[in-house]
């Protein structure tokens, strides 16, 4: 019986942060896969490389290299699988190899310098590999990062053509900024969060005496972090808006609800995972003993929705938002990224509703993506909060009742509502 000291343990963990102590995740390997393409691999690669990757596992000596292309030019980029079935983005992203050479953290060695040429270029450059070992054939999945194919140690490594950094890049990354404001300025030229966490990772960013490379799991969410409260510090300032305003997502199974209300910043958002979903389930923790089977070593599993919330003030949060991780970054920053646009400032809530199609999970893009997506349409205005959630409510599976019971925001009096 595997053991927990929460009913919704899983849903927290979302197999990335080992909290039962199983590694790798029970419940994940059953998705690993062997594609016949990887048979094909020899002893060494040449192809195009879209990106790097660092690992976490072991810090401050972590696994780094370059992701491989193992068929046509896979673009890195997450924004672009917006919108592409479950199969093709696991097809296309079990096609991408990733190599693996040990360094510390603070390593200034050849091998880190040529993958933060990669991190910098403008485009995916050639590369050659020769390997320690055959490569490894299971797919990965994560409730942060995006699934990757094959991995396999590296003998050697070399850059096969020049490297295209953009001038002003160069000369950003060369300055003693901080690496905050470094990762703002690339996104104020126009570099998406996702480049942006690539060279951030790989150690190039910062004050020289800071530099190291950071596990790419965490420059994710470090990066929507730094974005969405460089931009909160100008959203602070803006006009608020004056009426309910109602945008709306649904991709990959997610149903995605963003309602912005009248009033000074604040955040909330909501994570409701369906029985059938990726982590839509809890595990009896063997103390309720009608549930518990003591001849069995099997998880028990209580079929019901679980809802996680998390809210910052106005000031903003300084504590990590545990309960839901990465997702309640990605999903901020594309609201801060909307507020920005618009020169105003708002109370923002997220409802984020996972259904039984989203069986595995495929990293937090979609959750950024999905809300940019709904913040692009043209949204449903409301004079009052009353019309706004009902609204929502014919969208989602969960009683609106609930939501109110658990939010610090939807609980909120207004002077309107006593006038009215």
């Amino acid at each position: 019986m595997c053991m927990v000291s929460s009913a919704n343990l899983c849903i927290i963990c979302k197999g990335g942060r080992n909290l039962c102590g199983n590694n790798p995740c029970p419940l994940l390997t059953k998705f690993n896969m062997e594609n016949k393409v990887f048979k094909t691999i020899g002893n060494n690669f040449f192809g195009k490389s879209p990106s790097i990757f660092v690992g976490r596992s072991g810090y401050p000596n972590v696994s780094v290299g370059p992701m491989g292309s193992l068929q046509d030019d896979i673009n890195d980029n997450p924004s672009e699988l917006f919108g592409k079935s479950y199969q093709e983005i696991i097809n296309q992203r079990s096609l991408l190899l990733r190599s693996k050479h040990s360094e510390s953290v603070f390593s200034k060695s050849k091998f880190v310098e040529q993958n933060q040429e990669i991190a910098l270029s403008s485009r995916n450059v050639d590369i050659e590999l020769e390997f320690k070992n055959k490569p490894l054939y299971n797919i990965k999945f994560s409730d942060v990062i995006q699934p990757m194919g094959p991995s396999v140690s590296v003998k050697k490594f070399g850059l096969a053509e020049n490297v295209p950094i953009p001038r002003r890049v160069d000369s950003l990354v060369n300055d003693e900024v901080l690496s905050a404001d470094a990762s703002f300025a690339l996104y104020k030229f126009g570099y998406d969060v996702s480049k942006i966490s690539t060279i951030l990772s790989s150690g190039i960013l910062g004050k020289e005496k800071k530099k190291k490379l950071v596990p790419t799991r965490w420059s994710i969410t470090a990066v929507d972090d730094i974005m969405a409260k460089k931009m909160m510090i100008k959203i602070r300032e803006y006009r608020e808006i004056k009426e309910f305003m109602v945008f709306s997502s649904f991709y990959m199974d997610n149903r995605f609800e963003v309602l912005l209300i009248p009033g000074s910043w604040e955040y909330e958002n909501f994570e409701t995972w369906a029985p059938g979903s990726s982590w839509g389930f809890a595990i009896d923790n063997g103390l309720n003993s009608q549930a518990q089977n003591s001849n069995s070593n099997e998880i028990r599993v209580i079929n019901k929705p679980q809802t996680l919330v998390e809210y910052e003030p106005f000031e903003g949060r300084t504590k990590y938002a545990d309960q839901e991780g990465g997702g309640y970054y990605a999903a901020r920053i594309a609201v801060a990224e909307k507020l920005y646009q618009m020169k105003r400032q708002a109370k923002a809530v997220v409802f984020r509703e996972v259904h039984e199609g989203y069986i595995i999970p495929l990293g937090v893009w979609q959750v950024r993506e999905n809300v940019r997506n709904a913040v692009k349409s043209v949204p449903k205005r409301f004079s009052t909060m009353k019309e706004a959630l009902e609204d929502i409510s014919s969208r989602l599976r969960i009683d609106m009742k609930k939501y109110v019971e658990k939010s610090k925001i939807l609980r909120q009096r207004r002077l309107a509502d006593f006038l009215f």
